[in-house]
């Protein structure tokens, strides 16, 4: 398999330096990219490198992943509009941990085989450095003017905020961890997001100057949406991939409102599909973009990629709750936890459990819970057949609501058209 021609299809190689992709074809090579532990979950952000080691070790290499626990104390500035937050070691360890228990999810780590994929921590090599041993024997091999020609640091030099020595010598210590790699794991290549590049190549200079070895490298374009807007941000903020953080059904629904522009772009980034079955998704939504094909395959296959196959199918299910008609018997179903994450941005309304225990007819209801504004409109819809209760049609204005229609004891689900959604708490 040629891993650089499988990328290149898949629109994941951005800068890369010369020799690699003959590199690659010659040996099973050793790379890494490096995971920035500023958080105890990675998140959709990061599937992309994630990706790389995946594909990097099906080709029959073998994948590092190298969790900065030092870099990680000062903090990338690369293409930053100011310093990050310093995280102190225990934080650092905690998020390490979170990070490396995710990546034995993705990555094979049989030490029985010979790519097996190994987690490494640049911490262990950098605590016993010190500084003056640092900046004798590595700082002096690569000059002030070869650091200061990088964009990411010029940017930042040039702007308002600047940027401190701390930041400054981040791709020193990063192309450090390149050099190390090569001399302790015989790692000849870096790869990572185009960001990273002058960092990258800052490693393949110290190998070159300290060891007198030859390093490669390969980035991937940095992932941003069709209509230029940032990738991996939902209303709710950063997708995660710890399903606390966020649900495997945001998770799903994240994907599945993708554009149809950008589903042809993921398909092929963040899946492991063969060449032709993407290609016959892409036509088959051509055809048919209305039924959102590449979507749904796209959302299928990150949630069971990511989550598991029961996570999806709930996922699918909860989606279905919402858009179709039929569903009363799945909502029925739901544990209060799932219908809370499926109600989520739903329109929610407390109403007196007492006045439920009563009973109350649906058109002094729905004015009540001020669903309709008044009780003509209410009762001009229901007798249309435009409102359901718990995903049934009321079929006339003679229904009565009380505590029998409840949901795990609290909840009902008001429907008004097709789409408009009110959850009901009663307290």
């Amino acid at each position: 398999m040629n891993l650089i021609e499988e990328l290149r299809w898949r629109g994941m190689v951005q800068d890369i330096m010369p020799g690699t992709e003959e590199q690659l074809l010659k040996e099973m090579t050793t790379a890494y990219v490096g995971f920035d532990p500023t958080a105890d979950s990675l998140h959709v952000g990061s599937l992309v490198p994630i990706l790389l080691l995946v594909h990097l070790q099906r080709a029959g290499h073998k994948p590092l992943a190298l969790v900065g626990g030092a870099t990680g104390m000062v903090g990338d500035p690369s293409f930053k509009a100011a310093e990050r937050k310093m995280l102190d070691l225990d934080t650092l360890k905690h998020n390490q941990a979170g990070i490396k228990a995710q990546l034995e999810k993705f990555l094979d780590f049989d030490p029985a085989k010979p790519n097996a994929a190994e987690m490494v921590n640049n911490f262990d090599w950098f605590q016993n450095i010190s500084f003056l041993d640092f900046i004798r024997d590595t700082g002096k091999h690569i000059t002030v003017n070869y650091m200061m020609a990088k964009d990411s640091v010029k940017r930042r030099i040039e702007g308002d905020s600047g940027m401190s020595f701390t930041e400054f010598t981040y791709q020193l210590i990063q192309g450090y961890d390149f050099f190390h790699l090569y001399t302790h794991k015989n790692c000849k290549l870096q790869m990572g997001g185009s960001d990273q590049w002058g960092n990258i190549v800052t490693g393949t200079e110290l190998v070159r100057r300290k060891a007198d070895g030859e390093a490669f490298a390969f980035t991937c374009p940095l992932m941003k949406k069709a209509d230029g807007s940032k990738f991996g941000k939902s209303e709710n903020g950063n997708v995660w991939l710890d399903p606390k953080l966020t649900s495997p059904y945001q998770f799903y629904q994240f994907w599945l409102n993708a554009t149809d522009v950008d589903a042809a772009n993921y398909i092929k980034i963040f899946t492991l599909l063969e060449h032709a079955e993407i290609d016959a998704l892409i036509e088959a939504h051509q055809q048919a973009p209305e039924q959102r094909q590449l979507q749904k395959r796209l959302a299928k296959e990150l949630t069971i990629f990511i989550h598991s196959e029961k996570d999806y199918e709930f996922a699918l299910k909860a989606s279905e709750l919402l858009f179709r008609n039929d569903t009363a018997d799945v909502l029925q179903t739901l544990t209060e936890e799932q219908l809370m994450d499926v109600m989520e941005g739903v329109p929610q309304v407390e109403v007196s459990l007492a006045d439920l225990q009563a009973g109350k007819d649906i058109v002094t209801f729905l004015a009540e819970t001020a669903i309709f504004p008044s009780k003509t409109e209410a009762r001009k819809m229901v007798q249309g057949g435009g409102v359901s209760i718990n995903k049934l049609k009321v079929e006339g204005i003679e229904k009565s609501i009380d505590t029998s229609l409840l949901l795990k004891g609290k909840y009902i689900l008001v429907q008004k058209g097709r789409r408009n959604y009110y959850l009901i708490i009663a307290k």
